[in-house]
């Protein structure tokens, strides 16, 4: 976890006062109680003043404690219990502002999301799945919403593309085994991380593959073994995870990958015009407007 807050504090360590040092040793033994913790009750369990807790917190590079307190949620977030969750959230959102204050939050994470996902990788990515002979897109719990939204998308434009939506590790190699150096694999994974994730990523990079993970964090476990990773920052809302960043991250990628393939995309676009036309697929409005 090369960017958590707990790696921070290990790397500045040596440099910090006695009393920190008495802050950093308890967090570090304790960082999933801590990051429920205000300074108040920091101070408390450590026998220092708040005061030092909050120039604990800037010391490793913070505005201040309630920044500090953030980065340490984000780094134990994959490990927390929803009744955990509910816990934290109850610290975050205001009652009497419940709407507004997810919004916010929400519009954040997108503002975080545009900062720091790499273009380059976004690129490349965008690149790799236009030339795959065969799409697979694999996203289960909260990101199997994800994984079939662009399903969907890249279905109506590509001509192979395949969706591992089961929570079973069986069946989802059963239906990735043939993946090869000419196909990709797009993997989205956030907290709490899949196992069954991971270990389909691993074994498209072991056949050769190309792989996309689509994740929250530079350090999640899909990123340190995918070829190409799309941060996304997500957030907790109680106890489930705000994926607004991450779809309009996935937004994008369908956007970008049909522009890289323009033709193909038209035809196949009007060709489905035609089919859905022919079969009465969608309700009509310029009917109901003359019929008026």
């Amino acid at each position: 976890m090369s960017h958590s807050v707990l790696t921070k504090i290990e790397d500045n360590y040596l440099d910090l006062s006695k009393s920190h040092k008495r802050i950093a040793d308890y967090v570090l033994a304790n960082y999933e109680k801590a990051a429920f913790l205000t300074a108040a009750k920091l101070g408390e369990e450590t026998g220092i003043s708040v005061s030092t807790v909050v120039r604990f917190a800037t010391s490793l590079g913070y505005e201040g404690y309630p920044e500090f307190q953030d980065a340490l949620r984000e780094t134990i977030k994959g490990k927390l219990t929803s009744t955990q969750r509910i816990e934290v959230a109850g610290t975050q959102i205001r009652d009497n502002d419940l709407l507004g204050t997810i919004l916010q939050k929400d519009s954040e994470m997108i503002r975080s999301t545009m900062a720091e996902v790499d273009p380059d990788a976004f690129d490349k990515a965008s690149k790799a799945i236009n030339k795959a002979r065969r799409i697979y897109i694999v996203g289960v719990r909260s990101s199997a919403a994800l994984a079939n939204f662009m399903y969907f998308y890249f279905n109506l434009i590509y001509d192979d593309v395949r969706l591992l939506s089961s929570n079973s590790s069986s069946e989802m190699f059963e239906d990735i085994y043939r993946i090869g150096p000419e196909d990709v694999c797009v993997a989205l994974s956030f907290p709490r991380y899949s196992k069954h994730v991971l270990r389909v990523v691993s074994y498209a990079g072991e056949r050769g593959a190309k792989t996309i993970a689509i994740t929250d964090h530079a350090d999640s476990p899909i990123a340190e073994v995918a070829d190409y990773t799309l941060v996304a920052k997500s957030n907790m809302v109680s106890f489930i995870d705000s994926l607004v960043a991450p779809l309009s991250l996935v937004n994008a990628l369908i956007v970008s990958s049909a522009r890289g393939s323009k033709t193909a995309v038209r035809r196949k676009l009007a060709e489905l015009e035609e089919i859905w036309e022919k079969f009465d697929i969608y309700k009509n409005m310029e009917e109901d407007d003359r019929a008026e």
